[in-house]
């Protein structure tokens, strides 16, 4: 599809059959450079060579007359046109894709390679079991599924969709909540039996706690109001896993999501504690990419699949019949 370009002025206006055209592809193509900071990339996921997805870049610059883009060896930047383009051509894509999508078989069926980050525990026990199920519904997406604990950079790394867990900072990130995230105080009942049970949050100082990262500052609602309590003990990690086996080796009481414990508390192999306290803070799991403009469909249908997936409430929250 294609848009006739609006001339520079009257003198220098073509004739209505040799007017040039806006080519929405280019157009794309150049928004999703802008947002990658990289026109390979950008060309990968439109099948495109480096090369040829410059060279189209260069001609939608040669057809509006404005360098739309800044390029460096290692980082491409928008220029001042390019940043008052950029929200137009936005716009020019969200109505393009409104009126095809309004007849017909308007819905784009979702291809390519889908580049996925998220918290390796997470990944390995409520995602990777299900991706064969979603490439068996879309056969035109493959998936590149990277397990890490770190954020990482989504623009930098190529990342096309991220699920990320707890309270999201402020970001240029646009972000969709998929499941709630409820976590829960527990351990294992050989370390309440050694220890005693805590009945009041003020009991944790007095507790061997296991920590995720630099989460030491565990905020509870109480008849008084909020309660804020610093807790400490002699195991830190920033992985899940490894505070779970801490947990289950009886060390300490931890603060951990029921996605990952819900089975365990289930079984008696760990027990809630505090459960007239609730946490002062609520957290969810979210997915986040890039920009709105021009999101491809093979990272909604991914998305809206694992929102499907998880439930509401989440499957893992849900007890079974």
């Amino acid at each position: 599809m294609d848009l006739a370009a609006a001339p520079q002025s009257r003198d220098a206006r073509p004739a209505a059959g040799e007017r040039e055209r806006l080519d929405l592809l280019d157009v794309a193509l150049f928004v999703r450079a802008a947002l990658l900071a990289n026109v390979s990339a950008a060309g990968r996921e439109f099948g495109l060579s480096a090369a040829v997805a410059s060279s189209r870049i260069a001609q939608l610059e040669k057809l509006l007359g404005a360098r739309l883009l800044h390029r460096t060896t290692r980082r491409i930047s928008l220029t001042q046109d390019g940043e008052v383009f950029m929200t137009r051509a936005e716009a020019l894509l969200d109505a393009a894709a409104a009126a095809r999508a309004s007849v017909g078989r308007g819905q784009v069926e979702p291809q390519g390679r889908l580049r996925v980050s998220m918290p390796s525990s997470f990944g390995r026990q409520h995602v990777s079991p299900v991706i064969s199920e979603f490439l068996r519904r879309y056969p035109g997406v493959s998936v590149d599924l990277r397990l890490t604990d770190q954020v990482i950079d989504l623009v930098d790394a190529g990342i096309d969709v991220a699920i990320r867990i707890g309270t999201l900072k402020d970001s240029s990130l646009v972000a969709r909540r998929l499941a709630v995230n409820r976590r829960v105080l527990c351990a294992a009942p050989s370390y309440l039996e050694e220890r005693g049970t805590p009945h009041h949050p003020s009991d944790l100082a007095q507790h061997e706690c296991i920590i995720l990262s630099d989460q030491r500052d565990w905020a509870f609602h109480t008849p008084a109001g909020r309660l804020d309590v610093r807790v400490s003990g002699r195991i830190v990690s920033d992985n899940g896993e490894v505070i779970r086996d801490a947990l289950l080796a009886g060390f300490g009481i931890a603060l951990k999501s029921t996605w990952d414990v819900a089975s365990l508390l289930r079984s008696g192999e760990l027990v809630s504690v505090l459960e007239n306290y609730p946490l002062a803070e609520q957290v969810a799991i979210w997915a986040v990419y890039p920009s709105r403009a021009f999101v491809p469909p093979k990272t909604l249908a991914f998305i809206d699949f694992l929102a499907a997936h998880f439930g509401d409430p989440p499957y893992w929250d849900v007890e079974p019949d």
